[in-house]
């Protein structure tokens, strides 16, 4: 059996680690195409950063857990100056604590589930319960650890303010993946697999779909905890019609030429014809608002971020607090967490330009934001 397409944008050589994973990957039966992201790096079976096209198969994780993780962006109708000193700047953060918190514990009450998540509904009552439960609608509207993020951000030409958010469906659906991953075979290459044409394969893509939801509300309700913060503080108004949400971690059926596809996406956003995608870069750098230009060969696709460079491990290693100080130095921060955030400093990360240069053929740059004030969770 020949083995599939595989097209890659790369901003740097390719790791010996991570071309091992994709030529596993591309002997796996069932998997049709393949297209690899200039943030590609390092993950389990499959690497974040990479795009699987099969017909009949269905791959969890190359999903993976946080099903629905993604961006959300939205403008304010001031400028991003508003945000100007340290004692604004220490109100804001101590504001976003309570309104948009890390963990459910940091909240004292549950949300009510909207129109959309009470009518799409889990194919096993069991996880339908879980959707249902006070303990998960407790953690909507809660940020998460790791590489989530809240951040105020100022637009290069403009000056306006805008908010982008990073986080997904939390522990629902790390729940969901863990429901239906023992029910997958493993092929001869260590891959699982469902088949789509099967009970197991069509409701574990009809419950991906459900977290997706869930991950979609959960960034909506995590904006509107920040523009309370805001709006209490600066006075300035959320420009609501002009949000922006896209997600970076989803399974979906496409046409693609002539065939319709399962899409697998872990690490990467939708670029289809004029589609808008966010691509933050990190903590102190430039992130980007996109429109896609619908390459085929990259399924329709762009990079989800800049991509870790180093490890968690590596980057508390190697990278001081006073490394990290230096690189945000422009940028208002909670600095108690400084020893944590350290994993998540800019060196960690690619450089973003060089990822952005490596994908010009696959998406359009709408605007460029850079990072004002950064809220994050433990």
């Amino acid at each position: 059996m020949s083995e599939p397409p595989m097209h890659l944008w790369l901003s740097e050589p390719l790791p010996v680690a991570v071309d091992a994973v994709l030529t596993r990957l591309r002997q796996t039966p069932g998997v049709a195409h393949i297209a690899v992201m200039p943030d590609v790096h390092l993950a389990s079976e499959f690497c974040v950063g990479t795009v699987v096209g099969s017909e009949s198969l269905l791959f969890p994780n190359a999903v993976g857990g946080d099903i629905g993780c993604g961006m959300l962006a939205m403008p304010f109708d001031a400028q991003a100056e508003r945000i100007c000193d340290a004692e604004t700047a220490a109100r804001i953060l101590g504001t976003l604590a309570e309104t948009c918190p890390a963990r459910r514990h940091h909240r004292r009450t549950a949300h009510a589930l909207s129109s959309e998540l009470r009518d799409c509904l889990f194919a096993d009552p069991r996880l339908e319960g879980l959707k249902r439960s006070e303990d998960s609608r407790t953690q909507l509207g809660t940020l998460g650890a790791g590489n989530h993020f809240l951040e105020f951000q100022r637009e290069e030409m403009t000056g306006r303010l805008w908010l982008m958010i990073h986080t997904g469906s939390r522990n629902l659906g790390q729940c969901v993946h863990h429901h239906h991953l023992p029910k997958a075979r493993r092929l001869h290459t260590g891959i699982f697999a469902l088949d789509a044409d099967s009970d197991d394969g069509r409701a574990y893509l009809a419950d991906v779909q459900v977290a997706r939801a869930w991950a979609r509300e959960n960034r909506r309700l995590l904006a509107l905890g920040a523009a309370r913060a805001v709006e209490q503080i600066l006075h300035v108004t959320p420009l609501l019609a002009d949000l922006v949400d896209c997600d970076h971690n989803h399974l979906a059926t496409e046409m693609h030429g002539d065939r319709e596809l399962f899409i697998h996406r872990k690490g990467a956003t939708a670029a289809g014809p004029d589609v808008p995608g966010i691509i933050p870069g990190s903590m102190g750098t430039t992130s980007f608002h996109t429109r896609g230009k619908g390459h085929g060969a990259a399924l329709h696709s762009s990079s989800h971020g800049a991509g870790r460079a180093r490890s968690r491990t590596e980057a508390r290693n190697h990278i001081t607090i006073s490394a990290l100080r230096q690189q945000l130095r422009n940028v208002w921060y909670d600095a108690r967490l400084e020893r944590h955030l350290r994993e998540e400093a800019p060196t960690a990360y690619k450089p973003i330009a060089a990822v952005m240069k490596a994908q010009e053929e696959l998406t359009t740059v709408v605007r460029r934001l850079k990072p004002v004030l950064v809220h994050k969770g433990l």
